[in-house]
């Protein structure tokens, strides 16, 4: 049986005008990203946003601090890097993309020194929409990033 949170969920009413904005949000955060604009990033994330990376080293960012933090480290440790978009879904509950990921591993990612190999994984991210605030409450990031053997 599903949830309460889920139940919630799926009872969100579908609005062009809110699906608009949820499309546009998430532009401006795509942008900002490619960029390299952190506050133009941030500000598109709710100040409780929650960043998540699963199925690998499931690692956790909390808040705006938690959410630059994220990027710096992530940009930090892969400054080339980009997402070709694969697949996109929006609605009421946020936005779901799926990408092909390529970047260059020249900084510590997580619990990883870099190696300096140039890495290709894909990259399945949740963008749970804050009806309330209007932003988005994070990102939830499932990968199948793999490291090559030291």
């Amino acid at each position: 049986m599903a949830s309460e949170r889920i139940l919630e969920l799926l009872r969100r009413p579908v609005d062009a005008d809110e699906y608009t904005e949820i499309r546009e949000l998430w532009k401006t955060h795509s942008i900002a990203e490619d960029n390299r604009d952190l506050p133009g990033l941030i500000s598109t994330l709710t100040e409780d946003c929650v960043y998540e990376v699963r199925g690998f080293d499931d690692a956790r960012w909390e808040g705006h601090e938690g959410a630059t933090r994220f990027y710096t480290e992530l940009l930090t440790a892969f400054p080339d890097i980009h997402f070709d978009l694969t697949s996109i879904v929006i609605g009421p509950q946020g936005v779901c993309e799926e990408a092909r990921v390529t970047a260059t591993h020249e900084g510590r990612w997580l619990e990883h020194e870099p190696t300096g190999e140039r890495l290709e994984w894909r990259n399945a991210i949740f963008f749970p929409w804050d009806p309330s605030a209007r932003k988005f409450k994070g990102e939830m990031v499932y990968t199948d990033l793999a490291f090559p053997a030291a």
